[in-house]
């Protein structure tokens, strides 16, 4: 029902650009997207950040990318994201940081996503700078309020109403925050707050199987996933989708569906074979031991990047992102395939944490 229920929101993200058209320029063919996140959907915000901690802006990163150069993405190549993007028939999304609020770009799709945020303020301090996801929802409304500078109050909101808003956070809640012995509690976050500007189509990332990227294998001695750590994007991933339902169920006109990364993620590490690659154990860049776990320039990148699954100690391939991007638009009916119906991953059991290798 999880993949019935995304393909929903995309579909009426699509469809409803036609009541914005009106008010704003000759949309593309998708959706205006909003995109949310941390490193997994960075595409540059942080590298305007002149003290953060948190930037992948660095030879290697960025050495699939078009022409090569380091983008500010925390991956050798292209995000999940900028996948995506293609397959709806959009631009990638601009980091919000690139942007002027007087320019006529403000009413196309933005970027907020940040290295090292989380669903919590606390995540990611020692960072020093990035956005958080209250900071990036303020960001959201700085645009929104230039958006009615140029188009009026009504037409703004139509506009708004009509994108298809995307969340990919929590992973560092757990790695950088949860799991961390120095890091305090942290508080509860109010998830109606995008709501009330406007939001209504809201895809959220469910986490990964945390306790399979080769930072948190480093810590098993065996080199074997961590099953309690995987036990704890389970259970955030469960409170996630009853939290979206309740959403869904009390707020007018809301549409908002979880995307099932756990199982498409797992497939590809129990079954790297399948989708082209040789390892999904550890990173292409050695890197799972080293403070950071980025490539750094000193790091010797592997032979051939396609065949493994994580780049670093914490981020998906080039190739990797390309599957997933696949995997997530397959789950998806009335947006894959030509509207195709097709069997939706969500639907299928979730390989057990016990069984990971």
């Amino acid at each position: 029902m999880a993949a019935q229920a995304l393909a929903a929101v995309v579909a009426i993200a699509v469809l409803a650009q036609s009541a914005a058209a009106a008010a704003a320029p000759p949309p593309a063919k998708g959706p205006v997207t909003y995109v949310f996140g941390d490193s997994m959907s960075d595409v540059g915000n942080n590298n305007y950040f002149p003290l953060s901690l948190a930037k992948s802006n660095y030879p290697w990163y960025g050495i699939d990318y078009p022409n090569g150069v380091a983008t500010g993405r925390f991956t050798n190549g292209r995000t999940i994201g900028d996948y995506m993007a293609d397959k709806f028939g959009v631009p990638s999304p601009p980091p919000f940081l690139s942007l002027s609020m007087v320019d006529d770009d403000v009413l196309g799709g933005v970027n907020f996503a940040s290295g090292g945020a989380g669903i919590l303020n606390e995540t990611g301090v020692y960072f020093v700078q990035y956005f958080s996801f209250d900071q990036q929802i303020s960001c959201f409304e700085m645009v929104k309020k230039a958006m009615i500078a140029k188009i009026g109050k009504e037409a703004a909101e139509v506009a708004v109403n009509a994108a298809l808003f995307q969340i990919g956070l929590g992973s560092n809640d757990y790695i950088n925050n949860f799991l961390q012995p120095f890091m305090a509690d942290g508080q509860t976050y109010t998830h109606d707050t995008l709501y009330g500007l406007g939001a209504r189509k809201v895809v959220f990332n469910s986490l990964p199987p945390l306790g399979c990227i080769p930072s948190q294998r480093v810590h098993s001695g065996n080199g074997k996933c961590l099953d309690h750590v995987n036990g704890y994007a389970v259970e955030f991933n469960a409170a996630a989708k009853k939290l979206l339902d309740g959403m869904n169920a009390k707020l007018p006109g809301a549409r908002m569906a979880l995307a099932d990364c756990y199982s498409v993620v797992m497939e590809l590490i129990v079954h790297p074979e399948k989708h082209g690659f040789t390892t999904a154990h550890t990173s292409c860049c050695n890197v799972d031991t080293t403070v950071g776990g980025l490539c750094l320039p000193n790091s010797r990148p592997c032979s051939d990047r396609k065949a493994f699954v994580f780049w670093d100690a914490y981020h998906t391939s080039d190739a990797a992102n390309r599957v997933i991007a696949d995997l997530l638009w397959d789950a998806m009916p009335s947006a894959g395939s030509g509207g195709a119906a097709t069997t939706p991953l969500a639907a299928s059991p979730a390989p057990s944490p016990s069984r990971a290798p």
